[in-house]
């Protein structure tokens, strides 16, 4: 039974403790997102520093082993600082997104770009994956781009000129960029269902980056890096949840709150049982519109599996469900 001194108590702390959940919640998105966005321009910049000099017969990952090591290294902290944020980022800054994110078929598909190095056409941070792991893309993915009109093929600076755009025009678009959006970020008023509607549409991203994997469109498809892609995702997307879960438990939402949290950590246990930062082979004979029971058992299958019912907000019990009926809580209608 509450004490008439508790009650008081309580409500004073609602008061004095930063009790309009609302505001802390969006203070608290513009935390996460600043700390990425900070951390994409630092790795950003770390590739630019770790680029070689140029010189007359650019770079290549044999003769410049390490310092295409350490950009390989820094391009990675770059992925995964943009994945956190891939969601709000969208939907917030849809042209440096396309800048920034955008796949080498949908870049071309607009307009053909035969320079590879120069910071027009083909940007951001797939554009500088192509170059960095120009010696090791899959059959699929070459035969897949290869495929497309306008398509030119991967390959390491050759000389100084293309050398020296890489550093100073390629990577430094993505630098410019990461500042923009930056610069831009920080003086924005957020709105609440927006950020909340941006983490439950990162799900559906989710099985998008899986999906692709079937005809060689995967996201970070060169670095074979589209697991860790969709790890770090997920991660950023609880982060920002997480920013919704005092003020959902204050409304008496504690039990939508654990379902959420409980349906994080099964898609996160999931992929933690995969090694590496790769998404698993494709089977090949999978049908992604009737996949076999046999299909369905593989590593990939599993994971396919797994995203298409989490992903689905009439499943039951799913974590795309649990995080719409958390959401109604705080008077958030969440549009599917």
């Amino acid at each position: 039974k509450t004490s008439k001194l508790a009650t008081f108590l309580t409500g004073l702390c609602t008061i004095s403790c930063g009790g309009d959940y609302e505001s802390n919640a969006i203070l608290d998105v513009k935390d996460v997102v600043s700390t990425d966005i900070l951390n994409l321009e630092a790795a950003a910049l770390a590739i630019q520093s770790n680029a070689p000099a140029a010189d007359a017969d650019g770079w290549n990952s044999t003769d410049d082993a390490d310092a295409v090591n350490a950009m390989r290294a820094d391009w990675h902290d770059a992925r995964v600082a943009y994945e956190r944020i891939e969601g709000a980022i969208a939907v917030l800054f849809p042209d440096l997104d396309a800048s920034t994110d955008e796949r080498y078929d949908g870049f071309i598909g607009e307009a053909d770009d035969n320079d590879l190095f120069d910071g027009e056409g083909v940007t951001g941070v797939h554009a500088i994956e192509r170059i960095l792991w120009a010696d090791s893309h899959s059959d699929t993915v070459v035969a897949f781009e290869s495929s497309l009109s306008g398509y030119t093929e991967a390959a390491f600076p050759a000389n100084e000129a293309e050398a020296d755009a890489f550093a100073n025009e390629l990577v430094q678009r993505f630098v410019d960029d990461a500042a923009l959006m930056g610069s831009e970020f920080e003086p924005l008023a957020l709105d609440a269902a927006a950020a909340y509607e941006g983490v439950v549409g990162s799900m559906a991203e989710q099985v998008e980056k899986i999906t692709l994997a079937y005809t060689g469109e995967a996201e970070s498809r060169y670095a074979g890096h589209t697991l860790a892609d969709m790890v770090a995702n997920l991660e950023g997307g609880l982060a920002i949840y997480s920013a919704f879960s005092e003020w959902i438990i204050a409304e008496g939402g504690e039990a939508e709150d654990t379902a959420v949290l409980d349906g994080f950590a099964r898609v996160l246990e999931t992929y933690n049982a995969f090694s590496g930062n790769a998404l698993p082979a494709v089977p090949a004979t999978w049908n992604p519109d009737s996949p076999t029971d046999d299909d369905l058992a593989t590593d990939y299958g599993i994971i396919w599996s797994m995203l298409d019912t989490e992903s689905n907000p009439d499943a039951e019990g799913s974590l795309v469900s649990a995080m719409v009926e958390a959401a109604a809580i705080i008077g958030i209608e969440v549009a599917l």
